[in-house]
């Protein structure tokens, strides 16, 4: 008998006619290459295949989806961190224990999902079988064949980019493109943000170490700017399609040189302000753009997090320990000047995510049906849930069709939930495009059509893959 995860129709409509249009669609997508074109796994892990730890330090621990809601039904954080082999399994217990609370959730969905098709668990998780699942999973962790490569493979990974330091090395995607014997593509992502943002604890001496790596002997702003100019050419010819940025707003403003530069140099002398934190970091998301314009990488803006929100626990535990909090933003004024002069500028990709879905039907959507450099980002994070997924196709497609968007991001850490996440995402737009042509506003055959491109063409053409 088919439980809820395993069941063939899990996740689609109701409606038994419209099921059956969903089924059809979903099964044109549903055995295709993944595209990852945004994440967060370690190159290293893949180029080294190096064995994953044990269940608790690979599912529970390093997962802030899930210690999160651990933690606010009152289990103190450090119970919940497997930092030592020895306590690995009793934080494991914990996480079996707190299981019902992620009924309903992304997280809970996910989870069971490996838990089944990854791990091949013949039951759910209970406290009476908390060690058995332990020891099923430790097994599975063991097997020659459960490494990062076979994983790879096994999962239909095609494209997977990764979210790397501007100073990285790059050597572990070297490796990888250079090695016969892999063949996938591990894509590298340049990630500026504790280079722009002053506020970073680490701002000032990471702005050194930028200037004297790679700013070819200049110095102040002016090598500040030709080393991330530099860098970024680095990453390019290294494979990377993109830039990512994770900003506080997306604000963006245009300095000239003087300006900036005093910024800059206050900066440095430890003297800024919160207003000229804000300004400098505008500025430079605006620089970021003209960048991309002229070397090609698809710039995209992950604004609206308030991080770090609990600061005893950022002070123990350090940060994405589960208390970033979203907040409301502002994309129509805070984006104009940099559409302003980039917006229709050719070949220029700019994918736009939120945590605040307000904007997806009154901002977002009329700004990628008009400026043609704009893409709508998936549902990302708290929004990247089954029911959020169907909120943002009904909030922007009578606006901007499905052509402006980006294709599903999984923006995950988690290795092993990536095929989860992507069956998720493409049998939500079955469902939704199976609602549009039971209620008979597009073609079945439109629908055949457009799921495709939904799926494989939209993230292929908006990363330039």
């Amino acid at each position: 008998m088919s439980t809820p995860l395993t069941h063939p129709d899990r996740l689609l409509p109701a409606d038994s006619g419209v099921r059956r249009i969903a089924r059809s669609l979903l099964e044109l997508v549903q055995d295709l290459p993944i595209i990852s074109p945004h994440g967060h796994v370690d190159a290293a892990v893949i180029e080294q295949n190096t064995p994953f730890p044990d269940p608790a330090a690979l599912l529970v621990s390093p997962d802030h989806y899930v210690t999160r809601l651990i933690h606010a039904d009152g289990v103190p954080m450090d119970q919940l961190h497997a930092s030592e082999t020895e306590n690995s399994r009793e934080v494991w217990r914990r996480f079996v224990e707190a299981w019902p609370l992620f009924e309903g959730t992304a997280s809970g969905y996910w989870l069971r999902t490996q838990f089944e098709q990854v791990f091949k668990l013949g039951a759910d998780l209970s406290v009476m079988s908390a060690d058995a699942s332990y020891d099923a999973i430790s097994a599975k962790l063991v097997e020659p064949d459960f490494r990062p490569r076979q994983l790879f493979k096994d999962f239909n990974i095609e494209v997977l980019a990764t979210t790397d330091d501007p100073l990285d090395n790059l050597a572990s995607h070297k490796a990888l493109t250079e090695d016969p014997t892999f063949n996938g593509r591990v894509l590298p992502t340049f990630r500026p943000d504790a280079y722009l943002n002053i506020a970073h604890p680490t701002w000032a001496s990471n702005v050194e170490r930028l200037i004297e790596t790679a700013a070819d002997g200049g110095t102040g702003y002016a090598g500040y700017m030709a080393a991330l100019e530099n860098r970024r050419r680095y990453f390019v010819e290294h494979g990377a399609v993109s830039a990512d940025h994770g900003v506080r707003t997306p604000a963006t403003l245009k300095l000239d040189d003087a300006e900036a530069e005093a910024l800059f140099e206050k900066a440095r002398a430890g003297n800024a302000t919160v207003a000229d934190r804000d300004a400098f970091e505008a500025h430079m998301m605006y620089q970021m753009a003209r960048m991309s314009v002229e070397d090609g990488l698809v710039m995209t803006i992950h604004p609206g997090s308030y991080r770090n929100h609990h600061g005893p626990t950022f002070e123990q535990f350090g940060a994405d320990t589960g208390h970033d909090i979203p907040f409301a933003i502002n994309y129509t004024e805070a984006i104009r000047p940099l559409l302003q002069d980039f917006g229709t500028a050719k070949d220029f990709h700019l994918v736009l995510f939120t945590l605040d879905e307000t904007v997806f039907s009154r901002e977002l959507a009329p700004l990628a049906g008009f400026y043609p450099s704009v893409y709508l980002g998936a549902p990302w994070w708290f929004l990247d849930a089954p029911d959020a997924m169907l909120r943002f196709r009904s909030a922007v497609t009578e606006t901007a069709g499905f052509s402006r968007s980006s294709g599903f991001i999984d923006d995950t850490r988690a290795f092993c939930s990536i095929p989860a996440r992507h069956d998720a995402s493409r049998r939500i737009e079955a469902s939704f495009l199976a609602r549009l042509v039971a209620e008979h506003r597009i073609s079945e055959d439109r629908a055949h059509e457009l799921i495709l491109d939904v799926v494989d063409g939209s993230p292929r053409r908006v990363f330039k893959l």
